[in-house]
């Protein structure tokens, strides 16, 4: 037996159309809904009130194009796919594994198909079974998984292609773009960095940078229709735990001082990666080849020295920090391959040490240095600068990982440093492009160590994986 309604509120009435007779067979026969201006608002209805009549929207066409997409749980690439999915795209996205918040994240969008697997394979391929295959990176497969790689392209118009070190990433980046010329990717944009040797032979090249540059002149040869962008230093990465580079170190007084061989007064350029890259990719699209084929794009939005950088992030998070101009301090165990990218990071921009003139420009090309931000707000006016992200995200990032400065004000936040124990787990160290995580063991298929990765764990984010 049907449950019976009943309200003890009075049903209003539906209200009458009193507008007057009209014999004009176009005013009998508009929509109810389709006033043209508030001009002619009844009785019942006001400017202000829900019964207001308001002209129909305008239709929003929805894009039909495929977008393909790896390492789709970086932060470059969850971005992209937050925001293209938002107005339609479809995208195919590649996911090493599913662990992780943002992987959850890409795998339930419901406008991504998910192709999981590995980039490289552990099987030695046959032509190569007699020859010794080359290493690109700290973490190297044997060959490359072109099953995988033709599957992503299938029905795909576009891509958004970020290589990382998982694999050889020069024959992985060679395998992705002659996969992409094969199935007629329209425009194809790759996420790169500068090889300095090859701007200067002084300048020596950074080797997870290196990597970038060799596959971006590779896809040029393609012929594909292309566009390269080249992301600043990320925002994220800052972190208050002890890995190198980017830490913020912890004060007993609750201030932070950040060492690294950055000159103090060198301009350099920063990216809010989660917050920006989106954004800024979705629009290279949309704008196309016509506008973007064949350029190079710095897509950073501030150029700020460390000591500028200090100083803002200072006003944001409400607490005092400090430049040093020193040597990057590893205290944490880290694959040999990041250590070497390290070295070669801290020998680089320690060219001409006190004199700021010698210093090389971060993207290698000084033209592309002076673009920044020009070119990237031509893409992208709404971007998080680092004050915002040090005064909005970064207490959070840093609670996520386990931190608890935050929560600390009464011993000036340099008591209780983690609620964790242990060692070697925490904050994302990025790259540009890059990086990493830390305290992973990446295991074969044997199920023995093979190299440490670096991944991020914490209270809220157990075995995430940030790959750029």
């Amino acid at each position: 037996m049907a449950a019976e309604l009943r309200s003890d509120l009075a049903i209003r009435p539906a209200p009458r159309d009193i507008r007057p007779v009209s014999n004009s067979n176009n005013d009998e026969t508009r929509h109810k809904h389709s006033r043209s201006s508030y001009s002619e608002a009844s009785l019942l209805t006001s400017r202000n009130n829900s019964l207001t009549f308001r002209p129909a929207k305008r239709p929003m066409p929805t894009p039909d194009k495929t977008i393909a997409v790896i390492n789709a749980s970086g932060r470059q690439a969850a971005s992209f796919i937050r925001v293209a999915t938002a107005v339609g795209y479809h995208v195919r996205a590649q996911l090493r594994n599913l662990e992780g918040v943002v992987a959850t994240e890409v795998a339930t969008n419901p406008n991504v198909t998910v192709l999981r697997g590995e980039l490289y394979t552990k099987d030695r391929p046959a032509e190569t079974a007699q020859v010794d295959v080359t290493r690109n990176g700290p973490i190297s497969g044997i060959g490359v998984n072109h099953t995988l790689i033709s599957e992503l392209f299938q029905g795909a118009q576009l891509a958004f292609i970020n290589t990382t070190f998982y694999g050889d990433e020069i024959q992985i980046g060679q395998a992705l773009a002659d996969a992409a010329k094969k199935a007629g990717i329209q425009h194809y944009v790759y996420s790169s960095m500068p090889d300095h040797n090859a701007y200067n032979k002084e300048w020596p090249s950074l080797p997870l940078w290196a990597s970038k540059h060799k596959v971006e002149e590779y896809v040029k040869k393609t012929g594909l229709p292309a566009t390269f962008v080249y992301t600043g230093i990320y925002n994220n990465n800052f972190t208050s735990l002890p890995y190198p580079l980017f830490c913020t170190e912890l004060q007993p007084d609750g201030s932070w001082i950040w060492q690294a061989p950055f000159h103090p007064d060198v301009k350099l350029p920063w990216l809010d990666a989660e917050h920006d890259v989106g954004p800024a990719i979705l629009q290279i699209f949309k704008d196309g080849t016509k506008k973007w084929g064949g350029k190079r794009i710095a897509l950073a939005y501030e150029m700020l020295s460390p000591r500028e950088a200090c100083e803002v992030f200072s006003r944001g998070v409400g607490r005092p920090v400090r430049y040093v101009h020193g040597p990057i301090e590893i205290k944490v165990t880290i694959p040999e391959g990041y250590r070497s990218q390290l070295e070669a990071l801290e020998e680089l921009f320690g060219l001409g040490k006190d004199d700021p003139k010698k210093q090389p420009p971060y993207f290698g090309d000084q033209e592309l240095e002076d673009s920044c931000p020009r070119v990237a707000l031509e893409l992208w006016e709404g971007p998080r600068s680092l004050e915002e992200y040090a005064r909005e995200v970064f207490p959070l990032e840093e609670q996520a990982n386990g931190l608890t400065w935050m929560l600390d004000e009464g011993d000036g936040g340099g008591g209780t440093h983690s609620k964790r124990n242990g060692n070697g787990t925490g904050h994302p160290i990025h790259l540009n492009g890059y990086i990493t995580t830390l305290a992973q063991i990446v295991q074969d298929s044997d199920g023995e160590e093979e190299d440490e990765g670096l991944v991020m764990r914490g209270l809220k984010r157990d075995d995430e994986e940030w790959l750029a």
